[in-house]
């Protein structure tokens, strides 16, 4: 029966799930820009299209709330109206709003990682490389 070893009495505690957790939401500045916005302001969006889902799904029913999300049902057809219409408006606007500026971000991102450098730069670079190398420093140090 071998007891795990005491941790030294002279460092830091370890970091807490909250100090982690801190760390790791300070730290999303770092992330891609679709990252970046998924978290910040898309997660916002979703959450809110999520929560009228479920209020929806709850008040109307499922299949109902599902079909005034994609449009199919109209919001009059269903009671209560009051908020399947917010839902209706969700499902027509800010759900391709959502899908739009995803794409828009990936699309983006993938065309400044593969953008063609300007002419000029080249042929500097170019012009650069082949200057002959500097003559071999003396090595007696006069």
């Amino acid at each position: 029966m071998s007891s795990a070893p005491a941790p030294s009495p002279g460092g830091p505690p370890p970091p807490g799930r909250r100090q982690r957790l801190r760390a790791l939401w300070a730290d999303r500045h770092a992330l891609p820009r679709f990252g970046f916005w998924l978290l910040s302001r898309g997660a916002v969006v979703l959450a809110v299209c999520g929560a009228l889902y479920l209020l929806n799904g709850f008040l109307i029913g499922w299949v109902n709330a599902y079909e005034v999300l994609r449009g199919e049902t109209s919001p009059a057809a269903v009671r209560p109206q009051w908020c399947a219409w917010p839902l209706s408006l969700t499902g027509w606007a800010a759900i391709p709003a959502i899908i739009g500026a995803a794409a828009g971000y990936v699309i983006t991102e993938q065309i400044q990682a593969h953008h063609a450098r300007e002419l000029d730069d080249v042929l500097a670079e170019l012009r650069h490389l082949a200057e002959p190398p500097p003559p071999p420093s003396s090595g007696s140090g006069e």
